[in-house]
């Protein structure tokens, strides 16, 4: 038997009050005109779910929070969300069974989600994820709740324009995916061995990537095959013990000659190096001293300046007699001065200056700058006596290394040569092991490459070989069901009447319509009736199929949003024959299955068989808010959506 499920009411907060719909008919169908909000109610309820439904003005600004009273399996949920931007992220259930509120759910992959809850209810973890076929290397798009309601609800801006979104590309596994899970083609653990197969088709391409680079750079070293680095790692190794005990042999002859004459030579030549380093570093020293004294001079011979600039500025002023103030620029010859005063300060005016301080100042100067001079001669008398110094030691270190070398150079230097070679030789021939070396971790990356591959491949093959036992089990089964389904969407079309169309089946591999043997999209126009017709009878036959099967799980639900508005006729037989449809299911289903539908012009012959919600503009569907009028609504999707 199909799943449980059903919408039990539908409660709206808005600014002006409550708004509450119940829907305990199977089927109930949402009667009024074009612009009452019927669709707002319906994207209303795909909001609740946690959809992004496409809301209409009235819900933006009156609506704040939706709930929905829900049955889905064995549970039943009051779910409410708000529809405030900042918390319509989170969603408030509650368990109505056993009274009790759950943690509140997250809109997204956050745990708790209210994604893993519905599909938990449904029987189906949240971690299912549809692969594509073929070469694609990815594990595919993690299957979500609103996956399944788009099966589920039928919105009147896409039903005469295409069949589950079948014609988006990008979402054609997924779509496959949701149609065999629900008719239990697969289960959530072949759907996993499918991803996982996705994915080690990636893993095997990378590895066999890997794999060829490695053995094309082999290939580029001159080692097309492991024996030849192996042979040259060898030879390297020969060369380098070769190398080796030459160099030590050397080594040994190479050793310094101890006679007693070259020993003293040495003792001399170290004690002559160390006595000149001395030598210079005097120089040095003294070299110092003299720039300090000098520097101390300078410094002393500008004092003295400064002292005879004074004296010689104080008697030049002596000798001024001045009329008026320097100071305030008045008159000075006109008051009596007293003899041996200065006529400018009043103060005594010695008639000889006394120059006894000033001279004992210059003295003691005079006498620092005739020091200093001595200090400086004495400095530069050392400094040439230790370059002399220097100059000596230089050329008795040159001397005495001449001798050494002319002692030592007939038996050193060839064997220094040859020492050499052997070095170079011994260098390259650990060089050459290093690099082969790791030609051969190279080829052993080689090995673990390929035995990575073809273990790679092996699990490929082994989970591709599951799915393919999973499907094979249950070929017949699915080729019944599918058969079933072809029978019930030919007499679907049959009964509707669809113009033009003789034949009518489901394709076997990709579940869409096909009518007079073209898949649907390629028989018919979007945007026109005949497509409206064709999407009701084949969502029906689905579920007409599911419900006598108790082993699938496929929802017994179905939302459908202005079907007649969208059949664009005149015509009401095709509408009537939709209603006598939907009463047929219904009544041969009762209490098993739900139908819930948004209409303009109803059939009267049919209004005895199912509930009816009837809205106008004095009556809307969020009454609390007074309706703008017709000519003031602006309807959401298409031109021709109902809202």
């Amino acid at each position: 038997m199909s799943t449980k499920f059903r919408i039990n009411s539908v409660s709206l907060a808005t600014t002006e009050g409550i708004v509450n719909y119940r829907f305990p008919s199977d089927l109930t169908v949402l009667a009024g005109p074009t612009g009452v909000g019927k669709t707002t109610l319906l994207e209303l309820i795909k909001f609740g779910f946690g959809g992004d439904a496409i809301l209409a003005t009235v819900a933006q600004e009156h609506v704040l929070d939706v709930a929905l009273d829900v049955t889905i399996g064995n549970q039943r949920m009051h779910i409410a969300r708000s529809l405030d931007s900042t918390k319509r992220k989170k969603v408030r259930v509650t368990d109505l069974v056993a009274q009790e509120r759950f943690p509140d759910q997250h809109i997204g992959t956050t745990q708790p989600s209210l994604n893993t809850l519905l599909l938990g209810a449904l029987g189906f973890p949240d971690d299912m994820k549809a692969a594509a076929s073929g070469q694609s290397v990815k594990a595919g798009s993690r299957i979500t709740f609103n996956d399944i309601f788009s099966v589920l609800y039928l919105p009147q801006y896409e039903i005469n324009i295409d069949i589950g979104n079948s014609q988006k590309s990008y979402v054609e596994p997924k779509r496959k995916a949701v149609f065999e899970l629900l008719f239990g083609f697969t289960d959530p653990s072949v759907l996993n061995m499918r991803s996982q197969v996705n994915l080690l088709k990636g893993e095997v391409a990378k590895a066999t990537e890997q794999y060829n680079t490695v053995l094309q750079f082999l290939h580029d070293s001159s080692t097309a095959q492991r024996f030849d680095a192996e042979e040259a790692l060898q030879q390297a190794i020969t060369t380098e013990r070769e190398a080796e005990a030459q160099r030590s042999e050397l080594r040994d002859e190479i050793d310094p000659v101890t006679d007693r004459q070259t020993q003293v030579l040495r003792d001399l030549l170290n004690e002559s190096e160390r006595i000149l380093a001395d030598t210079k570093a005097t120089v040095k020293e003294l070299q110092r001293q003299r720039n300090e004294y000098a520097l101390e001079q300078r410094r002393v011979q500008s004092d003295l300046d400064r002292l005879n600039r004074m004296r010689d500025a104080g008697e030049r002023l002596a000798s001024i007699e001045f009329l008026v103030c320097p100071r305030c620029v008045q008159s000075l010859t006109g008051r009596e001065v007293p003899e041996d005063v200065c006529r400018v300060c009043l103060q005594p005016d010695p008639v000889e200056t006394s120059a006894e301080a000033d001279q004992y100042e210059l003295m003691q100067l005079t006498q620092q700058l005739s020091e200093m001079d001595d200090q400086l001669s004495s400095l530069a008398m050392g400094i040439s006596e230790a370059n002399d110094a220097v100059a000596s030691r230089e050329e008795l270190v040159s001397r005495l290394n001449a001798e050494l070398d002319s002692r030592t150079i007939d038996r050193v230097t060839p064997r220094l040569q040859a020492y050499s070679d052997a070095t170079e030789r011994l260098a390259t021939a650990r060089a050459q092991q290093e690099q082969l070396e790791g030609v051969l971790r190279q080829w052993d990356r080689v090995n673990d490459l390929e035995q990575a591959v073809q273990d790679l491949r092996t699990k490929q093959d082994r989970l591709q070989a599951q799915v393919d036992q999973a499907t094979q089990a249950i070929a017949v089964r699915r080729q019944e069901i599918l058969d079933e389904i072809s029978e019930e969407f030919g007499n679907a079309v049959t009964t509707l009447g669809i113009p033009g169309v003789q034949t009518a089946e489901i394709h076997r591999t990709n579940y869409l319509p096909v009518l007079n043997e073209k898949i649907f999209y390629d028989f018919m126009p979007p945007g026109g009736g005949m497509m409206t017709a064709t999407q009701l009878a084949y969502w029906t036959s689905l579920l007409a199929v599911a419900l006598r099967h108790s082993e699938v799980p496929y929802p017994a639900f179905l939302l459908i949003d202005a079907p007649r508005l969208a059949l664009n006729t005149p015509d009401d037989d095709l509408a009537a024959a939709l209603y006598r449809r939907l009463v047929m299911l219904a009544d041969a289903n009762q209490g098993r299955v739900q139908f819930i539908i948004s209409d303009n012009n109803l059939p009267a012959e049919y209004r005895s068989h199912y509930s009816e919600i009837d809205f106008d503009y004095d009556s809307p569907t969020v009454s609390t808010v007074r309706h703008p009028g017709r000519s003031n609504v602006k309807t959401i999707g298409a031109p021709s959506t109902d809202k």
